[in-house]
């Protein structure tokens, strides 16, 4: 079970009208900016007109015996959160979204989840927010365990609602909100290559982990592996940009071809390094944000087994210049994933939380954009000084002093950062 679950502010102030189950039902992907699966997914309602509020989203544990504590800590973390924000929910709405075993039908499935639903509405209940409605959704049906109604409601459940026919869907198309197809399917965007190519991209990482560790020992050694990882992935970028533009379900494909395992070990084990990550950060806006996000999602997908937790690092990186160009759905999803991989990676932490808050990514850009121009000064000073020779008498090279003063500011994920090498190769992680 991914224990970082996913949540939202309250949306935009527009007025939608929903009745009944199978609206709320047609509505949840343009709630979430994409159709889940394997998903619990609560939403907040505010006011008597039920206004919707934050939103949270976590896979549904396997085991029963997980159902009771994690909705204890759901209710507790929607509720909470809500009031951090500055307003208690008057009422919630539950959806379980999942699709049957193999030889289980939707209705079967419905019965299994329902001890968890009954989980979810207790603990609502718990602490004085009831739950209005809730759903399960599996296999193209959705059923009500809230209404004993076998009218509207009957065993065998009811169809979903064409997609586009909804005034969901009309309201969403008119505002340019999209749905990015399934959870399944934007996180087989990012997920470690399971083709031929993977045994290539193992040799590779192993023999650039050889080859990078002696350098990543030293001071001197670690900041050249810097300089190179990021030469290197600006050419990489650059590739990516001029090359010709192809269909959305060519792209990532292309993008593969177009970057060698040689080139792809190394740009992964330099972004271990969390100085050369935050560098890398700063390619978040502009021309330069797409083909970073095409980059991040390519080296993410090359990060194959035994080297799964180095995923970390590009995943946090397509997180958030996703987030930083407005893309929070697919923000959400990328920093899960790099959460799966090292629960512990603060970037990602705190990225995941500032994005689930609604918090303006403008003020990291602002941070990372000042320490570009700060390095760019201090680079064009140092060479402004070293062109012009003192009067009266010729230049002459100059001796390096040994560096003095503090020690390294903080990055701008929050941590110190420091000059310890990262690991050739790392055992594969279970999910957390």
């Amino acid at each position: 079970m991914n224990q970082h679950h996913e949540s939202t502010g309250p949306v935009d102030e527009q007025q939608i009208t929903l009745r009944g189950p199978a609206e709320l039902a047609d509505a949840l992907p343009y709630l979430m900016g994409f159709h889940p699966n394997d998903s619990v997914i609560m939403v907040a309602l505010h006011g008597g007109r039920g206004r919707f509020g934050g939103r949270l989203r976590l896979g549904i544990p396997q085991s029963p015996q997980e159902w009771a504590p994690v909705a204890e800590q759901l209710a507790e973390c929607l509720i909470k959160g809500s009031e951090r924000r500055g307003e208690r929910p008057d009422a919630i709405v539950i959806f379980l979204c999942q699709d049957p075993a193999e030889g289980e039908s939707g209705s079967q499935l419905m019965e299994r989840l329902r001890p968890f639903a009954q989980r979810l509405r207790t603990a609502c209940g718990a602490l004085d927010v009831p739950v209005l409605e809730a759903l399960c959704i599996s296999d193209g049906r959705y059923w009500s365990y809230c209404c004993p109604d076998s009218r509207c409601c009957p065993t065998e459940g009811n169809q979903l609602a064409m997609p586009g026919t909804s005034v969901m869907a009309a309201a969403a198309a008119y505002a340019g909100i999209q749905v990015r197809g399934s959870l399944r399917e934007m996180e087989t965007r990012l997920a470690p290559l399971k083709t031929s190519a993977a045994a290539g991209q193992q040799h590779a990482l192993d023999s650039a982990g050889a080859e990078l560790m002696p350098r990543l020992l030293d001071e001197a050694g670690r900041e050249e592996v810097a300089r190179e990882t990021l030469d290197l992935a600006r050419r990489l970028m650059k590739r990516l940009r001029e090359a010709p533009v192809a269909a959305p379900s060519a792209c990532d494909i292309n993008d593969d071809r177009l970057i060698g395992h040689d080139e792809a070990a190394a740009v992964i084990l330099g972004l271990q390094d969390r100085e050369t990550r935050d560098r890398a950060a700063e390619w978040m806006e502009g021309e330069e944000a797409g083909a970073a996000l095409r980059l991040w999602r390519a080296l993410s997908r090359r990060c194959v087994a035994p080297y799964e937790e180095h995923a970390a690092a590009p995943l946090t990186l397509a997180g958030w210049v996703s987030w930083s160009m407005g893309d929070e759905p697919t923000a959400r999803v990328a920093l899960g994933l790099a959460l799966r991989m090292d629960p512990a990676y603060t970037f990602a932490q705190l990225l995941h939380e500032a994005c689930n808050q609604g918090l303006d990514p403008e003020t990291l850009r602002r941070c990372l954009r000042g320490e570009r121009s700060a390095r760019t000064g201090r680079r064009g000073h140092r060479t402004d000084r070293s062109a012009r020779p003192r009067a009266g008498r010729p230049a002459s090279p100059r001796r390096k002093k040994a560096p003095t003063g503090p020690a390294r500011p903080e990055s701008p994920t929050g941590r110190r950062r420091s000059g310890r090498a990262a690991p050739s190769r790392r055992a594969s992680g279970g999910e957390g």
